[in-house]
């Protein structure tokens, strides 16, 4: 998951001070406490990770429970992007960000104060809205900030850098946490959200000090119209890059909801920090890939990432015959960087392909797809290997997505003409 800065729509407070009701942080301060917000919210989407073999052993249930508890988490963000997350175009970026970080809080209070199979499921379905008003939102107010802090870097590519960071950087923090503390520290099944949920109470009076960077008495008309707009002629441009981040996204759905149990099953390793760092990895390098070669063409992004994404699946296979944490953590990486190059492009596609006035709008609807990419291919292997040894379903399972990508790619590539640089 990335995100890419473009032109400030119309009804941004691009200098204009927004209409405040109290005491208000500058422009540059308010652009570290979001992508702080950013940061820590998409941590705890992956907090539970490596967490997921001790709710195996404390509820009893197999990997396919352990699919769907993972998949619940994407039907709250798709019905958040999907419903919800073009809201920051017309009532303001702030007034969806408070109230992600507040349903993400509820969500890992109810974890923490429930630590079974029940208080989990409606937990990540809390966590999953929250991720789908954030991700849809920050990307654009992180970009709102920048330019109004500082407007004469319009070209910049700060905003982009550091949304990146926060939401794939948050992603590989979370196996860590989650891991770490539940290595080391008591009550494991609690004690990581906790002290998630203590941080995001602090980020919410941050981002409330923050300046609003749209203009909330713009004509409501305007604001309904802009929902979802595609600029005239991109619509294959757009449906190339939704694709391309459909199957992106399914690597990191398999490692975020199967990886820990890989480690433990297949490589018997008993360690959650061990478990953690697996799935951080993915995550990891597919921020770094992103942060190395974001700067390339989209072209050369698609080409490389479509290189990558199927040698790091092909070695995820190989590492089930021949089991070993080196290979299982080099697998993972050149999965995540290619799938990281991937999504690079494909967002930046969207995003380009969006109306001025509509990018929240078009990037929740992109990350409706992407995040059902997440979720849906991880169950149906869970259930594929229920019937079939893991060994060949993981092979068949690395091919569909390898096809699934590069057909993908294809498409986007063609289209790519559409959109201008």
């Amino acid at each position: 998951m990335s995100s890419t800065a473009t032109p400030e729509a119309p009804g941004s407070l691009h200098g204009r001070h927004a209409a405040s009701g109290g005491p208000r942080s500058s422009h540059a301060t308010g652009f570290w406490f979001v992508a702080s917000a950013y940061t820590v919210l998409m941590a705890f989407g992956t907090v539970p990770t490596p967490l997921w073999p001790l709710y195996q052993a404390h509820d009893h249930f197999g990997a396919t429970t352990v699919t769907v508890a993972f998949a619940v988490l994407v039907v709250g963000a798709a019905f958040a992007f999907s419903t919800l997350g073009h809201l920051s175009d017309r009532f303001g970026r702030r007034r969806v960000i408070v109230p992600a970080l507040v349903v993400a809080i509820a969500g890992s209070v109810l974890m923490a104060a429930w630590p079974a199979l029940p208080g989990l499921i409606v937990g990540r379905l809390l966590t999953g809205v929250a991720i789908g008003l954030m991700a849809s939102t920050s990307t654009v107010y992180l970009s709102d900030l920048y330019h109004r802090a500082w407007p004469g870097d319009a070209g910049s590519s700060t905003p982009t850098i550091v949304a990146t960071a926060a939401n794939l950087g948050g992603l590989a923090l979370g196996p860590l946490i989650g891991g770490a503390l539940a290595q080391w520290v008591p009550a494991p099944l609690n004690t990581s959200y906790i002290v998630i949920a203590v941080i995001m109470a602090a980020l919410v009076v941050a981002v409330l000090l923050s300046p609003e960077t749209v203009d909330t008495t713009a004509a409501a008309g305007e604001r309904r119209s802009a929902r979802f707009a595609l600029r005239a002629g991109h619509r294959t441009a757009f449906t190339g890059a939704a694709a391309v981040g459909f199957f992106a996204f399914a690597v990191m759905g398999l490692f975020s909801s199967l990886g820990a149990i890989i480690v433990r099953g297949q490589l018997h390793i008993g360690s959650t920090f061990i478990a953690g760092l697996v799935v951080a990895v993915a995550f990891a390098a597919s921020a770094l890939a992103q942060l190395a070669l974001g700067r390339l063409p989209r072209s050369s992004l698609l080409a490389t990432g479509t290189v990558l994404f199927p040698v790091g699946l092909a070695l995820t296979a190989v590492s089930l015959y021949q089991p070993s944490l080196w290979l299982v953590l080099v697998a993972a990486g050149l999965a995540g960087a290619g799938s990281g190059l991937l999504i690079k492009a494909a967002l930046t596609q969207a995003a380009m392909a969006a109306a001025p006035a509509s990018r929240a709008g078009v990037l929740a609807m992109f990350f409706v797809v992407a995040y059902l990419g997440m979720g849906l291919p991880s169950v149906a292997f869970s259930l594929v290997i229920r019937h079939a040894s893991l060994q060949p379903s993981m092979i068949g399972f690395a091919s569909v997505l390898s096809a699934g990508a590069v057909a993908a790619a294809v498409v986007a590539a063609r289209s790519r003409r559409e959109v201008t640089a």
